[in-house]
């Protein structure tokens, strides 16, 4: 009897404290990939079934870009402090278009949004919304940009842009985007897309409800038991993908600190890191799916001159773009085999980013100049 009454306590003990626990307060700033299915309101759902309590805000106009949240209601939200997230998802196209072309629309309002997110929630953090490729690409801007013009290709555009901008924004980034390639590559029969090939279906807004979930509060979406509606069999398969792109390798999505002592690590499902030669910093790729493991080798780095920049397997029509950390455009080389030297003289000295883009995939490294 005494061990029963003891068991009970101890129950009693951990409902209460679960039930003191201070709700998360998320904002969700974007347009309407972010309305559509009510996806603030499903991550509340999901989190609230695996024991954890969320409570939000949004403004989500449709179409609406970071320039303009700089002076809506969404700056009005941030200034009122208290968040503990604050979410910003760009318009779907824009982070996808032209270097020069994101440097002056997309680039410095991000800054300022995640700025102003930490002038006034010191303690809060500031989470890009990695938004996924179209379905067939985005063919009407393809003629301008023939990257664009593949599911593939717009999609890795987008993984490059946000990732540059979680890194040097110091932000957290839910790699959504991530979760739904890794299910076109793994499930196809699971139809994320609405009927117009860009809005997300109720599957694919739960599997970007289980990644915000997993990337929050830090837990495994396996914890997860509410399930809008969908087919159980693809709501499971859903979570496993989080499970895999996201909280296998949780520590890549999440706030970090500018380190240039280190290598990157990338989610292992996507990593091949090579140790064999001393001289040569050798990083993980993001490849077009699960089991294709890519190479990208700066070699010296740190350099002072040039450095040798080296694809394994090399890529077809692809070009090594060199790029400071506010994401302006210096200097290019095509690749032809798979390397090239990339020129670095009269650079001043410091850390830059190298991207090696092809229509296929785009894949990034940090080098030091001397």
């Amino acid at each position: 009897m005494k061990t029963k009454i003891l068991f009970l306590a101890v129950a009693l003990f951990a409902l209460s404290a679960s039930l003191l626990a201070q709700p998360k307060k998320v904002l969700f700033i974007g347009n309407s990939y972010t309305e559509v299915n009510n996806l603030p309101r499903l991550v509340q759902q999901v989190s609230e079934s695996a024991g954890d309590r969320l409570e939000y805000q949004s403004n989500t106009p449709g179409g609406c870009r970071f320039l303009q949240h700089c002076t809506n209601q969404s700056m009005d939200l941030i200034t009122q402090g208290g968040w503990d997230v604050v979410v910003l998802q760009e318009q779907s196209q824009l982070p996808s278009f032209p270097q020069s072309q994101v440097e002056v629309e997309c680039f410095p309002y991000a800054q300022r949004l995640v700025d102003s997110i930490y002038a006034h929630n010191p303690d809060g953090e500031a989470m890009f919304y990695m938004t996924w490729g179209r379905k067939n690409g985005d063919r009407e801007n393809a003629q301008y940009f023939p990257v664009l013009g593949t599911y593939e290709g717009m999609d890795s555009m987008l993984y490059e842009r946000y990732l540059y901008m979680a890194r040097t924004f110091d932000a957290s980034l839910c790699p959504v985007g991530r979760v739904w390639r890794y299910l076109r590559t793994t499930s196809p029969e699971i139809e994320l897309y609405n009927s117009d090939g860009s809005h997300p279906s109720l599957m694919g807004s739960y599997a970007a409800a289980c990644a915000f979930y997993t990337l929050i509060f830090h837990n495994s979406p396996r914890n997860i038991s509410f399930n809008p509606g969908i087919d159980d069999h693809f709501a499971d398969i859903i979570r496993e993908a989080v499970q895999t792109v996201v909280f296998d390798t949780l520590s890549f999505w999440l706030r970090q600190t500018a380190d240039t002592t280190h290598t990157d690590t990338i989610p292992s499902d996507t990593t091949h890191v090579d140790t064999s030669h001393t001289d040569t910093t050798v990083v993980g790729i993001r490849s077009l799916s699960p089991t294709s493991p890519f190479t990208l080798r700066l070699s010296p780095n740190p350099a002072s001159h040039q450095v040798l920049v080296t694809v394994s397997p090399a890529l077809s029509d692809c070009r090594a773009i060199l790029f400071d950390l506010k994401g302006r455009q210096l200097r290019t080389v095509a690749l032809t085999h798979g390397s090239a030297l990339l020129p670095l003289h009269n650079l001043p000295a410091g850390v830059y980013i190298v991207s090696v883009i092809s229509p296929q995939a785009v894949y990034s490294s940090r080098i030091v100049v001397q």
